[in-house]
């Protein structure tokens, strides 16, 4: 909220100094961002003009003499208005001065001495333009008598504007009158009202237009009035330089002044044409779902069933506390206007802008909560405004639609003893009293009955939506009092310790692990666009009674980027992963441990959604980075199924990889991770990721594999009992190791061939480190090289001892797999 120190005086005396001001009402809860100063001009004083000659040589010049406290000086002048006696803005040489003569704005420069017609000018007595406070270029600028000889002119002119950081339960400090408010309080200066009285004449109000509210509980209070002959113009100077002080564009006097009270006192306001209104009937309903509305800014909006809608009787003319429509815009014809003030609920506004991506001044206000009572102020303050800007006759009386009437709280309770539960101190009742009718509260005693806790009962004022409870009001104390005057308490009794819960630790487990398989953790939002989430599907439904086919989507979303939350870590994980490679030449290997939200196929009594812990990792680009000696080869399968082989031995769990089909992988390069038992628990999936879906993050590496863990799943396999990291020796004795060249069938799974190999007691371990299809081989066949490593804790194996092994185990590949040595 930006207020310009000229404005705000007009309702309070300001006798400190501006940083001053800015630091009280900082430490108000009021924060002054930052203070942009206005009118300060080097080397321009108060002058007073002594003498005033003709020009010489020129009939339209004119020699003036001014007395700037320093001597006096010779000026040309050839303003009309000059007269002695005057108190005048006199510029010296060097001043940098606007340039009156240029379309060009802000153009300023250097006054240099010079000759004009002959005579020679050691300055200038300047204008407004000149001075950059006004348009005025046809005479000179006339100060007040009082001005004192040598002031710098920005001290008598110059303006301050604050900018104020205001806290989202503050809209009555989005008006300069709230801030004022504030200030006089601070200040112990009186505040000055604006005046609300306006001559009225003509019919009655009610004779003219009708209101009719349809949905009250979006609408609790609509007022209307009627104005008839007004002139559509520019507004005057004083208007606009209020407007063009806190950044907005003057209109035309209409629109200005509708303007100029919003930000006075806080209230937004609307005027249509009467005339373009249909039989002078407004309507203020919810829109008809599909409906259209052309707004001022042009754009047609397609409406939804919740929207407010200000019509007539042939449909819409406003949306609600946003923008007006198209076909009822003040024009240059306008001759008589229907003004609207109205109190819209604050939840609904919001949603209807952040739908339609309408954000104003008005439903920033709109969208805090507005007390009923404001509308009223408001609508009056604009009447008197309007009548002396454009003129015009106003109808006596007011449209007063208020649906919700005696809904508003009226008042709150306060004692002693709140304001020393929440302070720690105790305040005394004068101090109490005298400060909260400071910020303009009416108070009244509170009877303590037999509890002898004095208090006080204080009045709602129309402009603080933000009150309610006692706290609220001790709040407004210690603010105005000041926080620096509360008595320091060191913090006493005991920090409790804080335990981690077992399923907090599990999942640092899983972190840990896949950190120290050399992955980096990321973390992107729960609320994640649907075109996101297309670009890789969510996997498809499962048991366990969750459904991830329908988004669940934010009633209130921040952005569109942000509407919907996300069923799976896929595609977050995949953006995250592309947008790397975007800078970055080296390997990618990130993963997130995260929560996905599903609907629960549940009660109607029970609408939550579920929340289901999952990680996702993605790995792409070269496995290591280019330096000598390293493999540049890019990440592959195995990299991916190595991450989730690291977290399950980590873990302490066993589990067989199976095909799997899944949209966002590969064909036939996927598999689906399984508990290595009869039960076959689903654990997760890793593959490579399909080439199509890959493409779709816009990626500048060739290729990605991705892996998917359910942490749920895990922890209810594992729960409190994690494998504790516990020391196990090293055996003494040598280990084996031996060859198998295999053919088998194409389709047999490798990892039931390492499986039965492990199942050895004597197998220490067991890799592939070679798989080949083609030439010399049957059709449908490949070769398998496994090198099995075999190893005893209690003595060193024999010769015999391995080959009776290797028999064993030969001789369960071809019963169960139908596994052959090749060459046999």
């Amino acid at each position: 909220m930006k207020v310009p120190l000229s404005w705000l005086r007009e309702y309070v005396d300001v006798n400190i100094d501006v940083d001053e001001l800015a630091h009280r009402l900082t430490m108000a809860g009021n924060e002054v961002d930052s203070i942009e100063r206005f009118g300060h001009i080097e080397n321009v004083v108060v002058g007073e003009v002594l003498h005033v000659s003709p020009h010489p040589n020129a009939d339209r010049l004119r020699l003036v003499q001014v007395d700037d406290g320093d001597g006096v000086h010779e000026v040309v002048c050839g303003a009309p208005n000059v007269t002695e006696g005057q108190k005048i803005a006199y510029a010296s040489i060097g001043a940098e001065l606007f340039d009156a003569y240029s379309d060009e704005p802000g153009k300023t420069r250097k006054l240099r001495r010079s000759k004009i017609r002959g005579v020679e000018s050691s300055g200038m007595v300047c204008s407004e333009k000149e001075l950059g406070i006004g348009d005025d270029h046809d005479g000179i600028l006339v100060l007040p008598k009082s001005s004192v000889i040598g002031t710098p002119i920005g001290d008598v002119l110059g303006d301050a504007v604050l900018d104020i950081e205001l806290t989202p339960n503050r809209p009555d400090c989005l008006g300069v009158v709230g801030v004022a408010r504030d200030v006089a309080a601070l200040t112990g200066e009186s505040l000055r009202m604006p005046t609300l009285e306006y001559e009225a004449g003509g019919p009655e109000v009610e004779t003219l237009s009708k209101v009719t509210v349809v949905d009250g509980d979006l609408s609790p209070r609509y007022l209307g009035a009627v104005i008839s002959g007004v002139k559509i113009g520019p507004s005057p100077s004083w208007l606009q330089e209020r407007l063009l002080a806190i950044g907005e564009r003057p209109i035309n006097n209409i629109v200005d002044a509708t303007n100029f009270v919003m930000f006075e006192l806080g209230q937004p306001l609307h005027a249509f044409d009467y005339d373009k209104v249909a039989d002078h009937h407004v309507i203020v309903r919810r829109a008809m779902k599909g409906e259209h509305l052309t707004t001022l800014d042009g754009v047609e909006r397609k409406l939804d069933g919740d929207s407010l809608l200000i019509s007539d009787p042939s449909g819409g003319i406003g949306l609600a506390g946003i923008m007006g429509g198209e076909n009822t815009e003040i024009s240059d014809t306008t001759v008589n206007i229907f003004l609207e003030s109205a109190n819209f609920n604050p939840q609904n506004n919001r949603r209807t802008a952040g739908m339609l991506g309408m954000r104003s001044e008005a439903t920033l206000r709109f969208e805090k909560g507005l007390r009923a009572g404001l509308a009223e102020v408001g609508i009056k303050r604009c009447l008197r405004i309007i009548q002396l800007v454009a003129g015009g006759e106003i109808a006596p009386g007011l449209i007063d639609e208020w649906p919700g009437k005696g809904s508003e709280q009226e008042h709150v309770d306060l004692t002693r003893r709140d304001i020393s539960r929440v302070m720690g101190v105790d305040y005394p009742s004068e101090l109490v009293e005298a400060t909260l009718r400071s910020l303009s509260f009416e108070i009244g005693s509170l009877d303590s009955g037999d509890s002898g806790d004095d208090g006080w009962r204080v009045s709602i004022p129309y402009w603080r939506s933000d009150i309610s409870i006692p706290e609220d009001l001790v709040e407004e104390l210690a603010r105005i009092i000041g926080y620096d005057d509360l008595p320091a308490t060191p913090l006493s009794g005991s920090v409790p310790r804080w335990e981690p819960g077992a399923k907090h630790a599990f999942r640092q487990k899983v972190i840990d692990a896949l950190t120290a398989y050399g992955m980096k953790q990321t973390i992107t939002y729960v609320a994640i666009s649907d075109e996101l989430e297309e670009k890789a599907p969510p996997p498809a439904p499962k048991s366990n009674g969750i459904r991830t086919v329908d988004g669940i989507k934010l009633d209130n979303p921040v952005s569109g980027q942000r509407a919907t939350l996300r069923r799976s870590l896929r595609a977050p994980t995949l953006e995250s992963a592309a947008r790397n490679t975007r800078t970055w030449r080296g390997p990618v290997a990130l993963f997130e441990s995260g929560i996905v939200f599903g609907s629960q196929e549940r009660d109607d009594d029970d609408p939550l959604p579920s929340q289901i812990e999952r990680v996702t990792g993605v790995m792409t680009g070269p496995r290591n980075l280019s330096i000598w000696g390293s493999s540049e080869d890019d990440f592959d399968f195995f990299d991916a199924k190595g991450a989730v082989e690291h977290v399950l031995e980590t873990l302490g769990l066993e589990a067989k990889f199976i095909p799997l089909e899944d949209s966002t992988y590969a064909q036939g390069g996927s598999a689906e991770v399984v508990t290595n038992d009869r039960k076959g628990t689903v654990l997760g999936s890793v593959g490579v990721v399909d080439d199509a879906i890959w493409e779709r993050f816009d990626a500048e590496s060739s290729a990605a594999v991705m892996f998917e863990l359910d942490v749920e799943a895990l922890y209810s396999l594992i729960g409190e009992k994690t494998r504790a990291d516990n020391y196990a020796p090293y055996t003494r004795y040598p280990d084996s190791q031996r060859d198998l060249a295999l053919v088998a069938d194409s389709e047999m799974r490798v990892g039931d061939a390492l499986r039965i190999c492990t199942q050895n007691r004597l197998v220490k371990s067991a890799s592939v480190f070679d798989v080949y299809e083609g030439g010399g081989l049957e059709e449908g066949k490949k070769s398998l090289g496994i090198r099995v490593t075999y190893q005893s804790d209690a003595r060193t194996l024999t010769s015999e001892q391995v080959t009776r092994a290797e028999d064993q185990i030969v001789m369960r590949l071809e019963r169960e797999l139908g596994v052959t040595l090749r060459g046999q």
